[in-house]
Formats: structure tokens, sequence, C-alpha cells
């Protein structure tokens, strides 16, 4: 079989911080200074489950109170050898406790870093009123409900969130009248490793090569042992040539990928040549392309659309607002157009750099133009997509990266029949505060979409700007 240079279609293990139904934003001191009450600050019971996804969840409940049962501690001490991610989060988290106990006794609560953080102990086993053991039997499982139980049991004044991924745990704490909830996920953990939707494959037998040039479809099964993602590309090299191809999970063949144009833009590289196929595509609906500045994203999708236009009502271009020094756009003066105009502008570029193809007097440039004022292509701000159903419509999202896992889910539920979105943007240049390549939008729907039927996504590394916009992505 043939070797991969690259191995891009494996699972990743995502992170993410805590949000929880019952976490508050509130801080442990107040605007006026005066300290919060301690009855006001919730306690959060974390299970093994938890640790193991995200040793750093302990610092993830903002002013509120961590508990750590001490069967939690005996479980990890089972995980902590072993080259698994599950291994490396047990040994990161026994270290963190180690160090931050080192002054302490772990029965204490101890203050965790930070003014707005609140404070973690271990909870040793003790009597409790209503016994998890003696309901469902001894298990690790119950102990650490004991757990939760104590603390309700040594507090009653204040709200106790037993913190687990089991679902089965969380059914019975709450039969045991608990607080239980799951720990969300959306923070991605490797994402240097994130998934690309391309590979290139060596030493492909040279008949395979050939056959699937002549006939243009290929069983994968003759060229790799596994079938691999849904609509994944792949550049397969043999000693002689090499040929572009696609997975498609439906007929569940290779497909040999051709070069084609949309709307007078060719594609000037493998990548590329990917994405157009993907956006060309009737049978994908969801498409996502990565790339640094120049790699050509927003151009191929704006290209795509234009060439696709009769098959949609209408197309729309959007950017999520970023203030500019961190001012609303209501300070901008004029009309709502005016204000967005700022925003926009890279998206008029791309616009005009297609229509600048072709002669002012060309159908083509005239049709650019008609679409503009017919309002048949439109270029809107994302706040304004909640609650709106898009139906026939080709959707293109620039700068995704400046957006949140729930807007992006956001965008995607909006769509209607025959509607069709795509992604784009660089997961290493965000410009929200609140965001970084781990956490935004556009790395976790390319986590959390790949393999499946309707997706496809690309990442573009070849800057086809300029010499000289390759040399800011390279040197500086």
């Amino acid at each position: 079989m043939p070797k991969a240079t690259t191995a891009t279609a494996k699972e990743k293990t995502t992170k993410t911080t805590h949000t929880t139904k019952t976490a508050s934003r509130v801080r442990p001191t107040s605007d006026n200074g005066k300290a919060i009450k301690p009855t006001d600050r919730k306690v959060f019971v974390l299970d093994t489950s938890v640790i193991l996804y995200d040793h750093s969840a302990i610092q993830n409940f903002q002013e509120h109170d961590v508990a750590i049962p001490i069967t939690v501690l005996e479980e990890l001490d089972n995980f902590k050898k072993g080259n698994d991610i599950k291994n490396f989060e047990a040994r990161e988290f026994i270290r963190f406790i180690d160090k931050l106990s080192s002054e302490h006794k772990l029965q204490e609560w101890i203050p965790l870093n930070g003014k707005t953080k609140g404070s973690f102990r271990v909870v040793m086993n003790g009597s409790v009123n209503l016994d998890a053991v003696k309901v469902f039997g001894d298990k690790n499982d119950h102990h650490i409900l004991n757990s939760a139980l104590q603390i309700q049991q040594e507090q009653p004044d204040r709200k106790v969130v037993l913190v687990t991924k089991d679902i089965n745990l969380r059914l019975k704490a709450r039969a045991l009248n608990l607080i239980s909830e799951d720990y969300e996920t959306g923070k991605i953990q490797d994402v240097a490793g994130l998934y690309t939707g391309n590979d290139t494959l060596e030493d492909v037998p040279p008949n395979l090569v050939n056959d699937l040039y002549e006939k243009g479809v290929c069983e994968v099964d003759k060229i790799m042992p596994a079938p691999p993602a849904d609509n994944h590309f792949f550049i397969l090299k043999s000693f002689k040539n090499s040929i572009l191809s696609f997975y498609n999970a439906s007929e569940k063949l290779l497909e040999r990928v051709d070069k084609q144009a949309a709307f007078g833009v060719k594609p000037r590289n493998a990548e590329q040549t990917f994405a157009l196929h993907a956006l060309l595509n009737p049978n994908i609906k969801l498409v996502s392309i990565q790339g640094v500045a120049g790699t050509g994203k927003t151009l191929l999708a704006l290209a795509s659309a234009l060439e696709q236009r009769r098959d949609y009502k209408q197309i729309y271009l959007a950017r999520p607002i970023v203030p500019l020094s961190n001012k609303d756009i209501g300070y901008l003066p004029g009309d709502i157009k005016s204000k967005l105009n700022p925003y926009m502008e890279p998206l008029w570029d791309n616009l005009k750099y297609i229509q600048n193809q072709f002669a002012e007097n060309s159908k083509e440039y005239q049709k650019i133009r008609d679409m503009v004022e017919l309002e048949k292509l439109m270029i809107t701000p994302l706040a304004y997509i909640r609650g709106r159903s898009l139906s026939n419509i080709f959707f293109i999202v620039d700068e995704a990266q400046n957006l949140t896992p729930h807007e992006v889910k956001t965008v995607i539920s909006r769509a209607g029949e025959n509607t069709k979105i795509i992604f784009t943007g660089d997961i290493y240049q965000i410009d929200t505060p609140y965001l970084d390549s781990q956490s935004n939008g556009l790395s976790y729907l390319i986590d959390r979409a790949k393999n499946h039927p309707l997706y496809a996504h690309v990442t573009l590394t070849k800057g086809e700007r300029s010499e000289l916009a390759n040399l800011a992505n390279e040197l500086l």
C-alpha cells in the first residue's frame, strides 16, 4: 500500500473551557469593592472523566469553588502511566495539585490563583445521610456521588453541582436530588494537527494512477487499506506521474479531480483546485477553507458563487463585525451601509478583482454590476442572521475565525432548502479579544464536521497573492 506523507485524518481530542447552566458571571468582589457572600458561590464537584478530558478544568469555574473527591485521585493514579491523551491529562493534573497544595493541607479550601477565582479542596470519604453506595452498590462512581452529597450536607445553604461526562452518573445524581451537569466542549487542543482535508500519498503503483486518469474513478481499497474521511482530497504520486483525486463517500470511490475555472478565476495550485472542486460540487452543502493571507480563500469562494449564480436565488457575503479600537459601529457616521463599509472593503476588493478580469463593456462585467444593484449579490453583517431562515442562498462567511463556536452553529442552523454555506478564515489571525486558535468557531467547525458526507474542508498553504505578500507570511 502507498504511504501517506501526512496523517491528517486522525481524530483529535478537543478541549473546552467549562460553561454550565448554573455558572454565573458574578465576581468575588462587586463594582463597589464589597465581597460577594460565600453562599452566592457554588461548589462544583468534578468527576474523573472531567479531569481526563481537561486537566485544567479546575481553573475554569470563575469565582466558584471546586471539590475533588479522594476517589478521583485514586482513579487518576491508575491513568498516570502511558502515552495516551488521558494519561497526559492525569499526570498534568496530579502535578498541578501537588504544586498548588505544597503549603496547604488538601482538606482545606485552597485558593486558586487569581482574584476572580474560587478555591478547591479534596473531599475525603465521610458519613452521609443518603448513602449512594447503599442505594446503587459499592462502585467508585457511587463514592464520588457520596462526596457531592457530603458537601451538600455540610453546606446546605450553597448550591452543589456534580460535573461529569458520564451520562449515567448524571442520572444517578439527579435521582439523589443532586444537580448534575456535563462539562461542555468547544476548545481544540491540537491545533497543529487540525484536519487539513487533503493528503499526499507516495509510492502509488503507476498502473492505478493510469487507471484513475483514464477511467476517472478507482476503487479506494486498491490504493489504501481503509476508506478515508468523507470528501477527502488526495495527491496520488507514483515514481512516474501524479494525479489529483477526491473520495466520493456516497459512491465509495476515488474520483479524478480536474482543474476547472470559476467565473474567470483559475486555480494556481493543487490545494486551490481541491477548494474549487468542493465549492462547485452541488452535493457538498458545507465547506470550510482555512489558510493564511493571500492563499485565495475569499476569492475562490466568491468566484464559485458567481459561477453558480443561476442555481441560487441570492449570494450573501458576510463578515463578523470586529469593532475598531474597541468601539462599536454605532460611533461611525452615516447610515448602516456607511457604517459597514470599513469592515466590508476586503469583500469588495475581491469582487472588483473578479470584475476587472473582463472588459467594462463585456456581459460578465455588467452582470456583476447588475447583481449588486438588484441585490442578487448582497454584502451583509452577521448580526442580522439570528432568527432568519435562509433558503436557496449561497452564503459566504469570511473571517470565520472571529466567530465563536456558538455563532458558527447559529449560522449553519439558519440554512434552508438548497442553501450552501462557506466559511473562510485563518485560525491563527484572531481579531477578537476572547478567542484564540483553539477556541474560535472555525477551528471548532473543522474539528467537529470532518467526515460528514455534506461537508468538505481544504487547508490552503501556498500564498498566491504576490511574492511580497509571501515574504510577510514566511519571514515576519
